[in-house]
């Protein structure tokens, strides 16, 4: 619990300071931790990261999560950032035909799916920050996911009783689940009274409740690749937390659902 403590500190330090600034700064800090969230799905699979598939699963992450208006100028108006990603896909393709299948089609898989899914995340972790609504928004969903991470897994321990998921995470109960839920509920518009939101109280609840769901479903999503892979944490890059897979599980499926909903 010591270093838990100790590395949360550190990591809020370097972290809040950056998200405030927002800009420049968290467009370069997202694009590190995309690049490290790569890193660590290469390790948990025991894939070699001096490769070439390596290089282009990284380069094609970083073209997902880079600003909208970083191609404008030297790309064709009609080239999006998902033309983009669909050229690194190939390549990846071509790569299992260079390689004789060493690098095979399941490989190409993992790292097309690791792509959309970390370099999306990672994108709109700066796009939230660095749009209209700016820092009140992000913080609306940072009080989401972290108000029911910490309430279920109080909860859950205080009176948990029976299992939500027990083959993808043994430890997750119902009762947590719910307490996480209605505490989002409530922090999240204790919130919104003192920072007003784009839509109404009773709309932006209705939005927690599906971010607050999602984001435990984005919990249990690294469980299920993590237990895949037979590894207890995606890293060791924050020691006592894991990596930063393990940090950003659930913003990584949040942050995209907040454009969905139109609030970006």
């Amino acid at each position: 619990m010591k270093q838990r403590v100790i590395t949360a500190v550190i990591a809020l330090a370097i972290f809040i300071p950056i998200l405030l600034a927002g800009g420049i700064w968290l467009e370069v800090a997202a694009a590190a931790l995309a690049a490290v969230g790569v890193f660590e799905v290469y390790i948990m699979r025991k894939r070699i990261i001096v490769s070439v598939d390596f290089l282009v699963t990284i380069l094609g992450t970083l073209a997902l999560v880079v600003p909208n208006g970083f191609y404008s100028g030297w790309l064709p108006k009609s080239f999006s950032r998902l033309d983009l990603f669909y050229v690194f896909a190939v390549i990846l393709l071509v790569i299992t035909v260079l390689t004789k299948n060493k690098f095979n089609f399941e490989d190409a898989g993992v790292s097309v799916v690791s792509m959309l899914y970390i370099g999306t995340g990672f994108h709109y972790l700066a796009a939230v920050r660095n749009s209209q609504p700016g820092l009140g928004l992000l913080m609306y969903a940072l009080i989401v996911v972290w108000s029911t991470d910490i309430f279920a897994y109080t909860f859950g321990r205080k009176i948990g009783k029976h299992k939500l998921w027990p083959a993808i995470s043994p430890n997750k109960t119902w009762e947590g689940t719910i307490a996480g839920i209605i505490m989002a509920l409530v922090l999240s518009g204790v919130y919104m009274i003192f920072v007003p939101q784009e839509y109404s109280i009773t709309s932006m609840l209705m939005i927690a409740f599906v971010l607050s769901i999602m984001g435990q479903m984005g919990d249990l999503i690294e469980s299920a690749y993590k237990r895949f892979y037979k590894v207890k944490d995606s890293g060791n890059i924050l020691p006592g937390h894991g990596g930063i897979l393990d940090r950003f599980d659930s913003m990584l499926i949040v942050l995209p659902l907040l454009h969905i909903f139109g609030l970006v």
